[in-house]
């Protein structure tokens, strides 16, 4: 429902207007608001300003969030993938809150799984993600091990819900991060979140990047290893986008994807947890952390396992 500027009853309501008016510029200036649906972490709002060339797009940080949401370094993120022409252009930013503002990107449509079977659609979105993982290094380096070692303590401490098979789990990625940083970490910005709902598409098919929350300074290899999970892509189809990205496919490159690819999982199926526990949002994170427990634990019995872990 659409709201002007006073009427707001609900928390979340007072939460917008109390961003809405640490804003200078929208100060004595008519303006109206309404919830934008979709997120599973944060409210997120479009806020209409009488006067503007176009409405603006407000995100208020959800409760918990700041456990495993660096909100400096979703800013920088976001401003380097408009710097790289993928990403929208952020107005203003509140440090102190993390409430950010951006420009509310008219015309564009959210991209689902069905949209990526497109072969043109699909390398667009590769080229959108190359040109954000080409940006100069994000400053907070945090990689995909450090995300998850992060979630497993929150875990202990909020008391949460580790799989009854942990110990195997556990193991399998402390051999999988042996490998992969005894051949070296490639180092990148990287969005570390690459749903189909975060790749937005022009109607000629070309692709924008949304939602940096949970960017840092990460190997490439994760970031496709987790776009390749979420897209359900053929290994065929997985290997075209490799030599694309990479210039080659070689085993090597085969290998630390595959590889990644259950790692990123793991991090997303404790993230649940943590979410699971702390979380006000109308969502089934148990139910969402335990299928990503699920696709962990088929990629890290998978019979090539070992071939993988010799390959990187």
């Amino acid at each position: 429902m659409r709201r002007r500027l006073g009427e707001g009853a609900a928390p979340a309501e007072r939460a917008i207007e109390q961003a809405i008016c640490a804003v200078a510029d929208w100060r004595e200036r008519d303006i109206s608001y309404e919830p934008v649906p979709g997120g599973i972490s944060n409210p997120n709002w479009r806020v209409h300003v009488g006067g503007a060339a176009h409405s603006f797009f407000v995100k208020i940080p959800g409760e918990g969030t700041a456990m495993f949401i660096d909100r400096r370094t979703a800013n920088e993120a976001g401003r380097k993938a408009h710097a790289a022409g993928v990403g929208a252009r952020i107005i203003d930013f509140f440090p102190e809150t993390g409430v950010e503002v951006s420009e509310f990107v008219d015309g564009l449509k959210t991209s689902t799984n069905g949209d990526f079977l497109d072969p043109v659609v699909r390398f667009n979105g590769l080229r959108a993600l190359k040109a954000f993982n080409d940006s100069p290094p994000l400053s907070q380096v945090k990689t995909t091990f450090d995300m998850i070692d992060e979630h497993f303590q929150q875990v202990l401490v909020l008391g949460g819900e580790f799989p009854p098979d942990f110990g195997w789990l556990n193991a399998r990625y402390r051999e999988a991060r042996q490998a992969l940083e005894a051949s070296g970490l490639d180092l990148a910005p990287c969005m570390n979140d690459t749903l189909a709902g975060n790749f937005l598409l022009h109607s000629d098919r070309r692709v924008m990047l949304v939602d940096f929350e949970y960017a840092s300074t990460n190997d490439r290899a994760a970031e496709l290893a987790l776009w390749f999970s979420e897209m359900c892509f053929s290994p065929e189809i997985e290997a075209e986008m490799i030599e694309e990205y990479y210039g080659r496919a070689d085993p090597a490159v085969l290998a630390r994807v595959s590889l990644f690819k259950a790692l990123v999982d793991l991090k997303w199926s404790t993230w649940a947890m943590v979410q699971n526990q702390v979380s006000r949002l109308d969502f089934d994170f148990f139910k969402y952390g335990f299928w990503k427990h699920m696709r962990a634990r088929f990629v890290m019995s998978d019979p090539r396992w070992s071939e993988w872990l010799r390959a990187v």
